[in-house]
């Protein structure tokens, strides 16, 4: 064979094998052979993240695709960011997000529909800046939802419909936000309702945070028993798992899943993350002196609870249908700005270089 047939022959295979290699990472495939987290849970559940505009691109899209086979858009379907005028809807970032889940055939869950933050003031007021009355509420609600999941039917598997509903204080049943106080309870009800019209084959679910606290949980338990009893469509509990290296405990999770299970619903696991600060609901600045590092110490908490949650995960996988977290790495994560903005959390399974940290490895050892 001449010289210059055999350089031919040899640039055809090069360019085969890197065919080959472009189609694995268009899939979501890892070429070279280490598996991910979607491998290592594929008998489990899906595993998710959260994202935004800037996870799609560059080495964290890449490190998505290796490790996720589920997307919840972080912020860019919440009402004020898609629907922040009456006449006006922003579709671009959220149609990016569900192109991209589609061109590399991962699931995407829709997150949210009705919610007391991030909602525009023109929801609730009429053109004299007076709130307006429950009929004309629930009009904007059933439209904005039809509206959202229509264009997202059949692409969109499950939907957060209604989040954050019950109230923090003990006391305290539904939250007394600008829905409840128009509305009453009936609003969510109606957001289901909604739903279900817009998209009769998508899951629709509540979401919400402390949900493995006992008083908290016990709330969530009869909001959910009411609306299954009303025969509202409702498929499944998300449990955000906003959690820390100090909650919850191996009881109270156990607790949770047990009880809203025996519901019939499907539980997701929706936002976790571990931080390594005691939880706190409400913002302050950062102290004097309060450090924000994640010590030897914290790092073997995070350790020890990451492969507690996922062992009893494991155990509980026929009432749990997927996992998602919240942000990709420590790189970048809302624990960042909250509840103490400019203290560093380290909340995730990777660090701010993308690499895998030692907690990792605990979530992926079954044995």
């Amino acid at each position: 064979m001449k010289p210059y047939r055999l350089k031919a022959e040899k640039f055809r295979l090069i360019l085969f094998v890197l065919g080959i290699l472009i189609s694995c990472k268009t899939q979501g495939q890892n070429p070279s052979g280490i598996k991910g987290l979607k491998e290592y849970y594929k008998d489990y559940f899906p595993i998710g993240v959260a994202v935004n505009n800037r996870t799609l691109k560059g080495e964290e899209a890449q490190l998505l695709l290796k490790e996720f086979n589920s997307i919840t858009p972080e912020n860019a379907m919440k009402m004020e960011s898609i629907h922040p005028r009456e006449d006006v809807y922003f579709w671009r970032d959220a149609d990016s997000m569900v192109n991209f889940a589609q061109n590399h055939q991962i699931k995407i869950r829709g997150h949210n529909l009705c919610w007391h933050e991030q909602v525009p003031d023109w929801m609730f007021k009429d053109k004299n800046g007076q709130l307006v009355t429950k009929e004309v509420l629930l009009k904007r609600l059933e439209d904005h939802i039809t509206t959202v999941v229509k264009r997202y039917k059949g692409k969109i598997y499950a939907w957060d419909v209604v989040n954050e509903v019950i109230g923090d204080a003990d006391d305290e049943f539904i939250r007394n936000s600008l829905w409840y106080k128009i509305c009453g309870e009936e609003f969510i009800a109606k957001a289901f309702e909604y739903a279900h019209a817009a998209d009769p084959d998508a899951l629709l679910f509540y979401n919400d945070y402390n949900t493995e606290r006992p008083v908290k949980r016990d709330k969530v338990y009869r909001l959910l028993k009411k609306l299954i009893a009303q025969k509202v469509p409702i498929h499944g509990v998300g449990l955000q798992a906003h959690w820390s290296v100090f909650e919850p405990s191996e009881k109270e999770l156990r607790e949770a899943i047990e009880l809203y299970s025996s519901l019939g619903l499907q539980i997701h696991f929706t936002e976790l993350d571990m931080s390594i600060y005691p939880w706190e609901k409400n913002k302050r600045q950062k102290r004097a002196g309060e450090a924000d590092e994640l010590t030897p110490a914290l790092e073997q908490k995070q350790i020890d609870q990451y492969t507690n949650i996922f062992r009893i995960f494991r155990e509980y996988k026929k009432h749990i249908s997927s996992v998602t977290f919240w942000n990709v790495s420590d790189r970048y994560t809302w624990l960042d700005n909250y509840p103490v903005p400019g203290r560093k959390n380290y909340p995730l399974l990777f660090d701010q270089n993308l690499h895998r940290k030692k907690a990792y490895w605990g979530v992926v050892n079954f044995k």
